[in-house]
């Protein structure tokens, strides 16, 4: 469990924004950097991050984003047991 799914800070009538907490924080770590990577040298993750940021979406938002993209990617090798070079584009 990377925990990268934002988790709501509401309670009541109180709304407040989505944070990432919990789960490993040495895996998330590492998923956030090698999406920090990833989202500038593979095409797929560049138009990912591209067109998030023409929505005008928060750096440390688009990453995370990326992150999660790439755990499912991640996720979706192994269950294929693929290698990444050979991921569509």
């Amino acid at each position: 469990m990377a925990s990268l799914a934002p988790q709501a800070c509401a309670s009541g009538l109180r709304r407040g924004q989505r944070h990432i907490w919990g789960g490993r924080a040495n895996l998330r770590r590492a998923l956030y950097l090698a999406a920090l990577t990833a989202s500038r040298y593979d095409p797929t993750l560049r138009t990912f991050r591209a067109r998030l940021q023409a929505q005008g979406k928060p750096t440390k938002v688009i990453l995370t984003a990326c992150a999660r993209k790439l755990l499912t990617i991640l996720n979706a090798m192994m269950r294929d047991e693929t290698d990444y070079s050979k991921q569509p584009t």
